[in-house]
């Protein structure tokens, strides 16, 4: 517990100690905010507990010296589907937008550091991704400045995979566990789109992508089934096929299943 309490405050003096500058405001309020999480979690108090019978449960805390912080085991990648870095700069530092990402990519390739990776950013919002309901508890968010009609500029995938890269080691990220919003959302969102490069976020080991070569798909083959081993959400199966063919295809995101996209398909889900 010690050395919890000694790496939190020195994440909080360091960053009480960093720069003045447009966002000195909201660096404040964040500052603030993990304060009162370290106070939380420096909480020792058992819960007070009542039995069916209205008598208090007895409890005591005996602090274990076998535990650490938890580690993110999934990353979402977004795009911001708004025309400027500094918009969603604005965007994420405005309460009442309720909206935030741990890392937002510039144009230019710079990573801005939004929210500490051990702490939870309200990025992924309501979906399903295989038996995971609540995605923002487990994952890091990632926005990427793209209007979601451009293609996505060479700095921003050179220092993204330099990211994705850092992210995996550090903490041990599964190769299957990089997917974009609109998986984790098919029935609400399209990011990160059919222009991201997957393929080469593939080829880095950050998701799967099908093999050159492809077996067909066998006659009886349970595209929904395949879909749902995955991790799609198939309870709105057009909604699920053109978030997969979105991911997988993206020369084509109509919510009808072609031989082609079957034998993707096929090749696919047996990595997963």
């Amino acid at each position: 517990m010690k050395t919890l309490y000694l790496l939190l405050a020195v994440a909080l003096v360091l960053s009480a100690c960093s720069p003045k500058g447009p966002y000195a405001v909201t660096d404040k309020v964040y500052n603030q905010q993990t304060k009162d999480f370290l106070k939380t979690i420096g909480q020792t108090a058992p819960p007070a507990l009542i039995d069916s019978t209205g008598t208090p449960v007895p409890g005591e805390w005996v602090g274990t010296v076998n535990f650490g912080m938890r580690k993110p085991n999934y990353v979402i990648i977004h795009y911001t589907a708004q025309d400027s870095v500094q918009q969603t700069l604005k965007t994420f530092t405005i309460k009442k937008t309720a909206v935030s990402a741990h890392y937002v990519v510039a144009k230019d390739g710079k990573i801005y550091h939004m929210v500490n990776d051990y702490l939870k950013a309200n990025q992924a919002g309501i979906g399903k991704w295989g038996s995971i309901t609540d995605m923002n508890s487990c994952s890091i968010g990632i926005e990427i400045d793209n209007n979601g009609f451009e293609p996505y500029t060479d700095a921003q995938i050179k220092n993204l995979i330099a990211l994705l890269g850092y992210l995996k080691t550090t903490y041990s990220i599964p190769t299957a566990n990089f997917i974009g919003h609109g998986d984790w959302a098919p029935k609400r969102k399209p990011d990160p789109g059919k222009l991201f490069p997957w393929k080469l976020m593939a080829q880095h080991g950050f998701s799967y992508w099908s093999d050159d070569i492809l077996v067909p798909a066998p006659d009886n083959f349970d595209y929904l089934t395949a879909l749902r081993l995955i991790g799609y959400d198939v309870s709105n199966p057009k909604a699920a096929i053109v978030a997969f063919k979105r991911h997988f295809v993206q020369s084509d995101v109509t919510p009808q299943m072609t031989q082609l996209d079957l034998n993707i398909l096929y090749n696919v889900y047996q990595k997963y």
